[in-house]
C-alpha cells in the first residue's frame, strides 16, 4: 500500500506510515503507567509514602529511591527525564538535610557544636536518610502525577473510589484551577510592568501580585460555585437527580500488577533495613 503524496488529501479516519511515526515520536514514554488508573496511581503514592513516613533510618529509604528509579527506567522514563525530576527536589532535599544535620537529635561521637547547633554521628545519619526519602517521596510523587489528567482522576474517584458527587466535582475545579496560577502570575507580572509599576522593591512587588492573585481567585472561585449551582451540581438527597458518567473509569489488571510492584517495592526496602538492622521508626 502506498501513502498519499504530501498534497494529497487525506479521507478522515486515513492514517498514513508517516503520522504513525510522527504520532509515536510524540506520545509519552510513560507508556506503562499511563495504562494506571488514577485511583491507583493514588493507591500506589500511598503505599509507597506511609512506609517511609512512619521510618526514619537511611537503608530503607535509600533502597526504595534505587527501586524506584529503576522501576521508572524499567516502563520507560529515561535518565535525562530523572535527572530532570531529581533536580527540583535537590534544593528542597539538601535543606531539609542541612537541618537535620545541625538540629537534629544528638548522639555518638560529636562532630561540631556552637550554641544550639550540635553535629553528632546520629545527626549526619538523620541527615542522610531525610535527604533520601524526600528523593524518594517526591520522585514517587511526580512520576505518579506530573501528567494526570484532572477529569480522568475525578472520573476513577467517582465511579472507583465511590466517594460522593459533589466532593468529586468540588476537588476537579479545585484542580483546573490552580494550573491557571501560572498564567494569572505573569499576566499580573506583565500588566504592573505596562503601568510602570515593576520597579518598585522585589518584596513590595511580591506581596502586592500575591494580594492581587487571592483577591481573583476568590472572585473566580466565586463565580464557579455560582454557575456550578445554577447547572444542579450542588442538588443531593433523595429528590436529586442522579449523576450520570460521560467516560467509564476502568480498574484492570494493569491496575492489579501496579499496586503488587508498589507494595514489593516497600517491602524490599524495609526488609532491606530490618535485616541490617537500621530500621528506626519516627519518635523511637
Amino acid at each position: 500500500m502506498t501513502s498519499p503524496s504530501p498534497n494529497q488529501p487525506t479521507a478522515p479516519g486515513q492514517e498514513t506510515a508517516g503520522g504513525d511515526i510522527e504520532r509515536t515520536s510524540r506520545r509519552s514514554l510513560r507508556t506503562q503507567l499511563d495504562r494506571l488508573n488514577p485511583v491507583t496511581r493514588i493507591a500506589i503514592a500511598i503505599i509507597i509514602s506511609t512506609p517511609l513516613i512512619i521510618t526514619l533510618d537511611w537503608l530503607s529509604a535509600g533502597v526504595a529511591l534505587v527501586l524506584v528509579v529503576a522501576t521508572a527506567l524499567i516502563i520507560g522514563f529515561t535518565p535525562a527525564q530523572l535527572a530532570k525530576r531529581l533536580a527540583v527536589l535537590l534544593f528542597v532535599a539538601a535543606i531539609a538535610g542541612v537541618s537535620m544535620a545541625l538540629y537534629g537529635e544528638p548522639g555518638g561521637e560529636t562532630w561540631f557544636r556552637w550554641l544550639l547547633i550540635h553535629v553528632t554521628d546520629n545527626s549526619l545519619r538523620l541527615s542522610l536518610a531525610v535527604v533520601l526519602r524526600v528523593l524518594a517521596l517526591g520522585l514517587s510523587a511526580l512520576l505518579l502525577f506530573s501528567d494526570l489528567d484532572p477529569t480522568d482522576m475525578a472520573d476513577g474517584l467517582a465511579q472507583i473510589a465511590r466517594l460522593p458527587a459533589r466532593f468529586v466535582l468540588g476537588s476537579l475545579a479545585g484542580v483546573r484551577m490552580l494550573g491557571l496560577f501560572t498564567d494569572d502570575w505573569r499576566s499580573l507580572g506583565l500588566a504592573r510592568r505596562a503601568r510602570g509599576l515593576g520597579d518598585t522593591g522585589r518584596v513590595r512587588r511580591w506581596m502586592s501580585m500575591a494580594f492581587a492573585l487571592l483577591v481573583l481567585a476568590i472572585r473566580r472561585g466565586s463565580r464557579l460555585a455560582t454557575a456550578m449551582e445554577a447547572k444542579g451540581f450542588g442538588a443531593i438527597g433523595p429528590d436529586a437527580p442522579r449523576r450520570t458518567w460521560a467516560r467509564t473509569s476502568r480498574w484492570g489488571r494493569a491496575d492489579v500488577v501496579g499496586m503488587v510492584i508498589a507494595a514489593a517495592l516497600v517491602a524490599i526496602a524495609v526488609a532491606f533495613s530490618v535485616r541490617f538492622g537500621t530500621f528506626y521508626w519516627v519518635g523511637s
